[in-house]
């Protein structure tokens, strides 16, 4: 069983808004980067803003790390609202319930294979 394309094409916009608003964010946190300004290496600095600075590009890595995950997360889901395999699990092909994908429609295990997984 498979749900129809057009059920599925107002979890595909919300996925395809999903993904604008992380590139957005992604491009923001690349731009927040204390690292990316390239004029802080002709300035005298301080250890204590060297240190705020380290701090910054670290938080902006970790934030832009997570960003991608979640970019690869909603562009799975997206390809299997694409291919029809949307609301399968991809390790055992039940169908995921339908709750489960309310919450998270990038969910790719049914509870049982999630369960198993952790």
């Amino acid at each position: 069983m498979q749900y129809p394309r057009n059920i599925l094409q107002s979890v595909w916009d919300y996925l395809k808004k999903a993904e604008d608003d992380l590139l957005h964010r992604k491009r923001a946190l690349d731009g927040e980067d204390p690292y990316s300004d390239a004029s802080r290496f002709t300035s005298q600095r301080s250890d204590d803003v060297e240190a705020t600075e380290q701090f910054g590009h670290e938080q902006s890595q970790a934030m832009s790390k997570e960003t991608e995950a979640a970019l690869t997360r909603i562009r799975a889901a997206m390809k299997r609202v694409d291919d029809g395999t949307y609301g399968k699990c991809t390790k055992c092909g039940a169908m995921i319930d339908t709750d489960r994908l309310g919450v998270d429609p990038t969910a790719e295990l049914c509870m049982s294979c999630a369960k198993k997984a952790k």
